[in-house]
């Protein structure tokens, strides 16, 4: 085999096993900043952005340094629509930035959604009420995509169910995730006490019979 086909093929097969996100990332053209007074948080974001220590310590950082890595947006509404970065952005606006630099994509709303969770499920710390909405916000999007040839989904949409596949790809079960689902039917102060169970505050419930009030 020439050197030049071997070379094509692990190409091929690094894109093959890499993110959506990464390959925005790895195959962008240019970066450019944008006033982070045009740029809207996502529709119904699920997860949270508190002013705590650690966005702090974000914040003391992209004001020395700048924000290290582009947030990605999309057009929308003559706007911008945020898709990964919100605690970027939170913490640029705490650091006094009037901008931030940005790759700009256009996605369809289930492309959005997608990388949305995918991102933003890279974090350490993940309450149960996020997690529960972030598999919904997702599990919808891949039922709405059906089998199209997008993202990475075809080569694993056929044999697993969807739920398996959201499950699969942050090391949860099916059943796992669809117990999650359920608790975003909980009225949201039973759903802050599951959050409770896991933050150590009181008064608190676990999953399992949170998800059994569920029904």
């Amino acid at each position: 085999m020439k050197k030049n086909d071997l070379v094509e093929r692990l190409n091929k097969l690094d894109d093959l096993f890499s993110t959506e996100e990464e390959r925005i990332y790895n195959n962008a053209q240019k970066i450019v900043d944008v006033n982070l007074s045009e740029i809207d948080s996502f529709e119904n974001h699920p997860f949270k952005v508190n002013d705590n220590d650690e966005l702090f310590e974000m914040a003391d950082s992209i004001r020395e340094s700048g924000v290290l890595v582009p947030a990605i947006i999309r057009p929308k509404n003559g706007r911008y629509e945020m898709i990964s970065g919100h605690r970027r952005k939170r913490a640029s606006e705490i650091a006094g930035k009037t901008t931030m630099p940005c790759i700009i994509r256009e996605l369809t709303d289930d492309e959005a959604t997608i990388i949305m969770v995918d991102s933003n499920m890279q974090r350490e710390k993940i309450l149960p009420s996020e997690r529960a909405f972030a598999y919904k916000m997702k599990l919808e999007a891949i039922k709405h995509q059906g089998k199209k040839d997008i993202l990475t989904l075809r080569p694993v949409v056929d044999k697993f169910s969807s739920a398996e596949l959201v499950g699969k790809e942050f090391g949860e079960s099916g059943r796992q995730v669809q117990r999650y689902i359920r608790l975003t039917e909980l009225i949201p102060s039973i759903l802050k006490f599951v959050d409770n169970n896991v933050l150590g505050n009181t008064p608190s419930i676990a999953l399992r019979p949170a998800v059994e009030i569920s029904n």
